[in-house]
């Protein structure tokens, strides 16, 4: 910590101020929410919020102290940022096992309009269903309910979890989600199930998350939501063991973004992000063609946050602020 804890409203106003500086990004109201909600919590609300597998990560660790510096002059920006995190994504949230982890989503790198989440150690693409973080906390927490039903632990043991999730669920709902009365299995069939809508405002991406961009891409992308995603991945990882036409694709991406059609350079782009799996040339291909479509489109923030993440993406670990030991 770095001197005396400020009170709430000046590390709140903190908080804000440095992400908006050095990261571009407006903080959501509905983060902000989030953030009181874990003030609120008591030692019961607590321990069940950390039953969950659940630990706060990324941006949120300025909550505590907004002054924190990174350690070894590495850039702030990829403080909770993993290997395979597309520039859009901003970590706010661990979730226990396989790193699931939760971040803010934003598609022009100045606002942030909805949650995603994925496992960076297992197979699965991301997951954008949510609008806030509360939200997203709420599918979690009615997931873990849900499992509870089939639980054969000691009835005392069972009784203390549900007792505790009852109590966070209270914390929650009194400041998102009150209106929806369902719990467990009815929850996640009346509000977490099912795959995205298709969004014709979207490209499709290997990693799920999708693009917003319109334009020409080189495979005729369907809309985000509109592709068989298994056939799709098959498809572009096959393409991707071909180097001589990954190197022919990435000129035509570049030289359709230099003609004012920047679509298959970010989508391109976000694919050799994703699966670029510690090869070098291919870090290099994704982080070239995304600095040219975020420069096209605009989106500088993105941009820097692209060229940050590509200089540090061999990091051992993703938290990089420096608590002085605590």
């Amino acid at each position: 910590m770095s001197g005396e804890r400020m009170p709430y409203e000046r590390r709140r106003t903190a908080v804000a101020d440095r992400v908006l500086r050095e990261w571009g990004l407006t903080l959501p109201e509905s983060f902000f929410r989030f953030w009181t909600f874990l003030e609120g919590l008591g030692p019961v609300e607590r321990q069940a919020f950390t039953d969950l597998d659940l630990a706060v990560a990324g941006v949120t660790d300025l909550c505590a102290d907004p002054g924190l510096p990174p350690r070894d002059g590495v850039d702030v920006r990829v403080h909770g940022r993993y290997y395979r995190d597309p520039p859009e994504f901003l970590t706010f949230l661990h979730g226990g096992s396989d790193g699931l982890h939760y971040g803010l989503w934003s598609d022009d790198g100045r606002a942030c309009d909805g949650v995603a989440s994925y496992y960076t150690h297992d197979g699965g693409g991301i997951d954008r269903r949510w609008r806030t973080p509360l939200e997203a906390l709420r599918a979690r927490l009615e997931r873990h309910w849900r499992d509870l039903e089939d639980d054969d632990a000691e009835p005392e043991y069972l009784a203390a979890r549900r007792t505790g999730l009852e109590r966070l669920r209270d914390a929650l709902t009194a400041l998102e989600t009150g209106d929806r009365r369902e719990v467990g299995l009815a929850y996640g069939d009346a509000h977490d199930s099912g795959p995205p809508p298709e969004d014709p405002d979207r490209i499709t991406t290997l990693d799920s998350g999708g693009a917003l961009v319109a334009g020409r891409t080189a495979l005729d992308r369907p809309p985000h939501g509109g592709a068989d995603e298994y056939r799709f991945a098959r498809y572009v990882y096959g393409l991707f063991d071909d180097a001589a036409a990954v190197e022919d694709c990435v000129a035509d991406a570049l030289r359709w973004c230099a003609d004012g059609d920047p679509a298959e350079a970010l989508v391109l782009g976000r694919d050799l992000h994703w699966a670029s799996a510690g090869d070098r040339v291919r870090e290099a291909q994704a982080n070239t063609l995304l600095v040219a479509a975020y420069r096209a489109l605009g989106r500088t923030s993105l941009r820097e946050i692209a060229e940050a993440h590509h200089r540090h993406r061999d990091l051992p670990r993703v938290d990089v602020l420096d608590t002085g030991g605590v």
